[in-house]
């Protein structure tokens, strides 16, 4: 009887140490704070001090904590990416709202109200990781759907088309419009001689550079930003029945963009603009939302539309097929660490579920190999799909093995399939619906290194482009050829660019080529040159409304508005305006002198957010001038304030004036006389007054920019 007592005290004594182990680890995981301990556990007693041989002797090599500590932060960078370096991503959901079934197969997109996770992440494309947010540039729109089929990837950008027809151009494109290789210069702009230079002799690019050098390409937000999916993609059906599908992302709060002089200074007021932007709004729970809509284009009508369904640099007009809203995108959670999710997330257009599959678009099929080829080089290996933020939420079951960065530890003794030793025939498919298909297309014959003349036609769209802008739109595309081309030192690039602009639009090549000291355009020149070909299709629509951006709508929430303030504010209109804006969803900071307070009219004490000089204007939407004679006398003697109004109106910003705060706008040449400029608002103050003056002032701000603001060229600011 002796052994059985024993055997249940050794469970004893084994019982007690396992939980006093348990006890110990548990202490040592409460957090950082509490104990610092190496890679492999050990605790480290000092984070201060190296070993040394006394106090004042040399480091000893011994010291395995500091080679630690110092083996890792010497190998925490990982290769930069080559394009799309600057990026902020969030995580979120997307709900299907109408179901594509008759359309795919795939899973995500049967059911309505099925929720997926995704991990959407917003990035420059030309610029280094250190570049500013506000650059004129391309915004790359990457969305991973974590879906039960696998993850599925839509790569896209804020533009629908892109600048060549051919992925073998991709490198050419990249070396001109990065940093000139002899000196580095210049970082995240296009404005210089070798991108203007290969853009000029790439006729291709003409309809993709009207849409860089619009407002597109400097965003109010990225929030404020379409999404496209850029090429053409297949929806398969459980039939096997194939429609070409174009993706739409469309924001809630409407597509706005900066003026060119705004986004300079916010890039050295504040080279973190979007991405804090965005990260402040869902942090606030204000969270960015879009919806998803599709166009869908059978195999018979891409034949009829006028222009090639697979070329990259064409989009196809709403007008011609209508976008089909499907679902929404909201994005609820920041980021818990930049590096391990932001930075080390992998897209790929080649991660594709049952139901979704490519089409020939050879830009499309170029960037499959690029993509794979890029994890490697940067994530370290070929197991990236295993870092967390890549990893799906499915079951996966492969014979791939072993490699660097390996997580996953694979059981028994079969690698290969088929195999005998385990029951390999689980993992086979033979035929039927199961798993991807590709889409059993018809394919042509012989191989060659040629375009198919459906390609051929480079202006046609661009035209549609620039006939779809407001006239405000327009001269701020003109604006933005003229300061690129001012860039180019070569006058022969400058020349064959306004030539090229000619087939475009001759009164647009025209003002581009005014101040730039060069002949006058000559379309005939550009037309005698390789790549200008007759345009073989023409479209049915002279111009489509939903290309251009100015009334796009979307209401005033999270737009931020400034409230002007010094010693002897009146506060009784402004906290009116003020609570009508905030009801509204607006976000309103007071903005003064100094930090900490100013005295109000009646004596009291109101609390300052910001300083004129650390929160320029050109971090706001709106700016609100309250009464007050003395606030208004001392606003009118601040230099810093009167720069603060003129800016914000210079850049056809909302502005309103509340009583005595109009003696601002005078000491500016700005009044309240009959045919006052567009957007800006005053009122007297009353009571009866406070609450209409509220309401137009919400109304301006919703309108975004007062573009047709007159004069706005004179402001010294």
């Amino acid at each position: 009887m002796a052994q059985p007592r024993q055997d249940t005290q050794r469970k004893a004594k084994a019982g007690d140490a396992a939980a006093a182990k348990q006890k110990q680890l548990e202490s040592f995981s409460q957090g950082p704070e509490n104990l610092l301990t190496t890679n492999q556990g050990a605790v480290i007693p000092d984070n201060h001090n190296s070993l040394r041989a006394g106090v004042r002797g040399p480091t000893l090599l011994e010291d395995f904590i500091l080679r630690e500590k110092i083996t890792h932060f010497d190998h925490e960078r990982i290769p930069e990416r080559v394009v799309h370096a600057r990026g902020s991503a969030a995580h979120g959901y997307f709900e299907l709202t109408k179901s594509l079934v008759e359309y795919t197969r795939a899973e995500f997109l049967q059911e309505v109200g099925a929720r997926t996770p995704v991990f959407v992440r917003f990035s420059t494309v030309a610029g280094s990781r250190g570049s500013a947010d506000t650059v004129r540039d391309v915004r790359g729109f990457a969305v991973k759907f974590y879906t039960q089929q696998g993850n599925y990837d839509l790569v896209g950008n804020n533009i629908p088309v892109f600048f060549i027809q051919d992925a073998i151009k991709f490198p050419d494109l990249i070396h001109a419009v990065k940093p000139e290789p002899h000196n580095e210069m210049p970082q995240a702009a296009s404005a210089h001689d070798t991108f203007w230079d290969f853009a000029s002799l790439m006729p291709e690019t003409t309809h993709m550079l009207m849409w860089a050098m619009s407002d597109r390409a400097i965003p109010r937000s990225l929030r404020m930003m379409e999404g496209f999916g850029v090429h053409s993609f297949r929806f398969i059906n459980a039939h096997g029945v194939a429609h070409f599908v174009k993706f739409h992302w469309k924001p809630k709060l409407g597509k706005h963009g900066l003026a060119w002089d705004e986004a300079q200074k916010i890039a050295g007021k504040d080279a973190d603009f979007h991405r804090r932007d965005l990260w402040e709004a869902i942090a606030s729970g204000n969270f960015p939302e879009w919806e998803l809509g599709v166009q869908l284009v059978s195999e018979k009508k891409a034949a009829s539309l006028g222009f090639d369904l697979l070329d990259p640099t064409k989009l196809i007009p709403e007008e011609m097929v209508p976008v089909q809203i499907v679902g929404r995108m909201v994005l609820n959670r920041n980021p818990d660490n930049f590096f391990a999710e932001t930075e080390q997330v992998a897209f790929h257009l080649g991660h594709l579920v049952p139901g979704i599959d490519f089409s020939n678009d050879p830009l499309l099929q170029g960037r499959l190999f690029s993509y794979t080829d890029t994890q490697l080089s940067r994530l370290g290996g070929p197991n990236f799909h295993e870092i967390p933020i890549n990893k799906g939420v499915c079951p996966f079951h492969n014979f791939q093995r072993d490699g660097i960065h390996r997580m996953t530890v694979n059981k028994g003794q079969a690698a290969y399939e088929p195999n005998s030793v385990a029951s390999g025939s689980e993992f086979r498919v033979d035929g039927g619906q199961q798993g991807f298909q590709s889409y059993p297309e018809e394919m042509e014959s012989p191989k060659i290194r040629r375009r198919s003349p459906s390609f051929d036609d480079h202006f046609t769209q661009a035209t549609l482009f620039f006939n779809s802008q407001s006239p405000a739109e327009r001269e701020h595309i003109i604006a933005a050829f003229q300061f690129e081309l001012s860039k180019v030192e070569n006058p022969a690039i400058r020349q064959r660019m306004v030539d090229n602009l000619a087939h475009v639009d001759a009164k647009l090549a025209r003002k581009v080529a005014e101040p730039l000291g060069i002949a006058a355009p000559d379309a005939k020149a550009a037309a005698g040159r390789p790549g200008f070909r007759d345009a073989k299709f023409k479209l049915p629509l002279e111009a489509s409304p939903a290309l251009g951006m100015e009334g796009s709508g979307g209401g005033i929430q999270t737009r931020k508005v400034a409230i002007l303030v010094a010693d002897g504010v009146e506060t009784g209109a402004m906290k009116v305006v003020q609570q009508a804006l905030q009801d509204a969803g607006a976000v309103c900071k007071v903005v003064g002198p100094r930090l900490g307070f100013v005295s109000t009219s009646s004596g009291q004490q109101l609390a300052v957010d910001h300083t004129f000089v650390n929160m320029p204007s050109v971090m706001f939407d709106a700016v609100l001038v309250p009464s007050g004679a003395a606030h208004a006398k001392a606003l009118a003697h601040t230099g810093d304030a009167v720069h603060f109004v003129l800016e914000a109106f210079k850049h056809c910003k909302a502005i309103c004036v509340i009583g005595e705060g109009v003696e601002l706008l005078r000491s500016m040449g700005v009044t309240d006389a009959p045919g006052a400029p567009a957007g800006v608002l005053v009122g007297k103050g009353e009571p009866a007054q406070r609450i209409p003056l509220a309401q137009e002032f919400i109304a301006a701000i919703g309108k975004h920019r007062h573009w047709g603001r007159a004069n706005v060229d004179a402001v010294p600011a």
